[in-house]
């Protein structure tokens, strides 16, 4: 593999209150990490943990506060033209029917982007190219033609959307919770569709999710996140089998056991954001079973235990 994405100290402060009580939240807290060509890494936590945020700001949709980001050893600003961007760095949100307008037939974003990214000179070309990129997804151009969003399926919709994000053959998926609103009988198909694309076509993927099944199921790497801090990351399997930090265990606890006869007491887990936020050390300690004093105090350093960076004092010798 090779380095594509290099994402280093990456940090993200929000003002909030008037001008006379302003506070200043940090939503992403020093995130580092990188992604390799074909590879799937994920982005892994609750509502509110910053993953979000984070693919904004690596879409150009929000401007860092500090850290760097770097794409094939170019730093993000230095993509002076948005169009060559984008041609490398494509979006799957996380709701198909709010991607597309209500209104448009779904085939005129294709040629929309053939036609805005100049890539075909005649509408024969661009239809064999539109069809090709259907093609890899399951779907046709019959199937999509004069059609309207309403008219398909949840799954059909999202295939389509990835369709279209193919069009300028990234090499990077942002993929934001690309199936929470998917049916669960096809959350599957769409996560095998990017493990299709990793494999065959070499597109990498970022995949945001808080979903931990599918995330152990798709990713080779995860990094999970908590109030803007990467808490640990890793290969996927040694991440989700033997986790090293108590909210990387809490979140797998929390995952619903299907047998009702193994099924554990269901722990609900509330949050009182504002105060976890800005909290000055581990923003995990006010409700870490394992924490002690220094923990409350001061952010612990990231170390590295058999392959897995985790952030928790419990490992710092």
């Amino acid at each position: 593999m090779s380095l594509l994405l290099e994402v280093q100290n990456l940090t993200k402060v929000f003002t909030l209150g008037s001008i006379f009580s302003r506070l200043r939240l940090i939503a992403v807290d020093r995130v580092s990490f990188t992604i390799e060509k074909g590879e799937i890494f994920t982005l892994a936590g609750e509502s509110g943990c910053g993953k979000t945020t984070t693919a904004r700001m690596i879409l150009g949709f929000e401007q860092p506060t500090l850290g760097v980001i770097r794409y094939r050893g170019k730093a993000l600003e230095e993509f002076t033209d948005r169009k060559s961007w984008f041609r490398e760095v494509q979006a799957v949100f996380q709701n198909p029917f709010e991607t597309f307008n209500p209104l448009r037939r779904v085939e005129s974003y294709f040629f929309g982007t053939v036609r805005n990214f100049k890539l075909a000179a005649q509408k024969k070309e661009a239809e064999r190219l539109i069809e090709e990129k259907l093609r890899a997804v399951g779907l046709s151009l019959e199937e999509i033609r004069g059609k309207y969003p309403s008219e398909f399926a949840g799954g059909q919709l999202q295939r389509a959307s990835i369709a279209r994000a193919l069009l300028t053959n990234p090499s990077l998926l942002v993929a934001d919770e690309p199936v929470s609103m998917v049916d669960a009988s096809l959350r599957m198909s769409i996560v095998n569709l990017f493990r299709k694309l990793c494999d065959e076509f070499g597109v990498s993927v970022l995949y945001i999710t808080h979903d931990l099944a599918t995330a152990y199921y798709v990713s080779n790497r995860i990094a999970v996140m908590f109030r803007g801090n990467i808490v640990e990351m890793g290969k996927v399997e040694n991440v989700l089998v033997n986790p090293k930090h108590p909210y990387t265990r809490l979140l797998l606890e929390s995952i619903p056991e299907p047998d009702p006869s193994k099924r554990r007491e269901e722990r609900v887990v509330l949050f009182e954001e504002r105060e976890e936020y800005l909290r000055a050390g581990c923003k995990f300690a006010g409700r870490c079973p394992e924490a002690w004093e220094l923990c409350g105090r001061e952010m612990p350093p990231e170390v590295e235990v058999n392959g897995v960076f985790v952030r928790c004092h419990k490992w710092v010798k």
